[in-house]
């Protein structure tokens, strides 16, 4: 259930993105009607009205997902305040403005924040990851200080890729990598981390109990 929410508006968007590219004259009036208010010019033309929708769409749906787990009485992660904070504002920015540019960077925005949050507390002393994992494993510390710098870099890559994507294709590119690419390289990254990880817990399992000292 979790899981399904914290994916719902990145699959909301999608789906409306798609929806009105594929009814240009439907999507312009449609958001012309219901954004006119919003927008300066009031006129939304039939290029720009699918990724505004779509925009619309994925700040209703984090609302929501606040909301939800406001409700449920649910801990809000920081990082979804975050994410709402920049959808609201990056999104507006996009709806007044007629201008993908800002909705676009919200990806980016959000793993660099991720990946400076991870690097600070490195640099505290606190381990962002372990803090988030240590319940569910036990590692050496070296080897928590390298997962947390691996993720460091993942975010820092991610934000980066994203950028081009967005700058370098047309916006239907973006949009299609920002649920395929981007769920899929996170989950690829996940995947790749567990078969590390559990290749190493395998082995240090086998040093403790021929009575050796875990490797680090």
């Amino acid at each position: 259930m979790k899981l399904l929410l914290d994916f719902l508006p990145i699959l909301l968007f999608f789906g409306m993105f798609k929806y009105a590219e594929a009814r240009p004259d439907w999507a312009a009036a449609t958001a012309s009607e219901w954004l006119g208010f919003m927008v300066a010019g009031s006129i939304v033309g039939p290029s720009e009205a699918p990724v505004l929708l779509a925009t619309v769409v994925v700040i209703a749906a984090t609302l929501v997902q606040v909301a939800v787990l406001m409700i449920r009485g649910q801990k809000i992660d920081t990082m979804l305040w975050i994410s709402l904070a920049l959808v609201v504002v990056l999104g507006g920015a996009t709806i007044y403005f007629h201008s993908e540019t800002f909705i676009k960077w919200k990806p980016t925005v959000l793993y660099w924040a991720m990946g400076v949050g991870l690097l600070i507390g490195q640099v505290l002393g606190k381990n962002g990851i372990r803090a988030l994992m240590g319940s569910q494993m036990t590692l050496p510390d070296a080897v928590w200080v390298r997962v947390n710098q691996a993720w460091i870099g993942f975010f820092v890559f991610m934000g980066a890729l994203n950028l081009l994507v967005a700058y370098q294709f047309s916006t239907a590119v973006w949009v299609n990598f920002k649920l395929f690419g981007g769920i899929g390289l996170m989950f690829g990254f996940v995947l790749a981390q567990a078969l590390i990880l559990g290749k190493y817990l395998k082995d240090d399992e086998a040093s403790i109990a021929s009575g050796e000292a875990p490797k680090s």
